[in-house]
């Protein structure tokens, strides 16, 4: 299997905020916050061609308070997620790849999904050594596109040390 890293689209930030108005009209309350996370979300950053939006939520269950909305516009929630702290929704066959991440509010994984996202933004030379080490290891044939994340762990567990000390050094807040 071929991965394919693109470089930086524009039409990646539009994109991300028409799924957002959508997410709006059929969230509640329980939605605290929708963000552009991912290699999408930072301008000038290669990346695959899928959006990442987290939903920050004030509880992960009930799966259907928020569920049930996202599954009106064509998402659904994918089952086999390991990580037992977050819900992961795809979108239906023949919709714009999307992969919606939700998880609750002041979680671990939700402030660090933000920070890391931050951290590439505020840091130009970090995004073309990311995006180098991707495109690098994007050139291997890889049995599945598991493979290739578990290959990109390293890399993304090098910067993740170094968002943490920016975040340090800068009192970084996810706003």
């Amino acid at each position: 299997m071929q991965i394919v890293i693109m470089d930086h689209q524009p039409r990646w930030a539009e994109e991300y905020r028409a799924i957002e108005q959508a997410l709006k009209d059929v969230v509640g309350p329980e939605v605290r916050r929708i963000d552009h996370i991912g290699s999408t979300s930072v301008p000038g950053l290669a990346a695959k061609d899928i959006i990442d939006i987290q939903l920050s939520v004030t509880a992960i269950e009930p799966v259907a308070a928020y569920g049930r909305g996202l599954e009106t516009l064509g998402y659904f929630e994918k089952p086999g997620n390991p990580e037992r702290n977050k819900r992961y929704f795809r979108e239906s066959g023949g919709m714009r790849r999307t992969h919606i991440h939700i998880r609750e509010s002041g979680a671990f994984g939700q402030q660090f999904a933000l920070l890391f996202r931050d951290y590439l933004r505020a840091s130009p030379g970090e995004c073309e050594y990311y995006a180098a080490q991707k495109r690098e290891l994007a050139q291997r044939e890889w049995e599945n596109v598991s493979d290739f994340g578990d290959a990109k762990d390293p890399l993304f567990w090098e910067i993740a040390r170094r968002a943490n000390a920016w975040q340090q050094a800068t009192a970084w807040r996810s706003g």
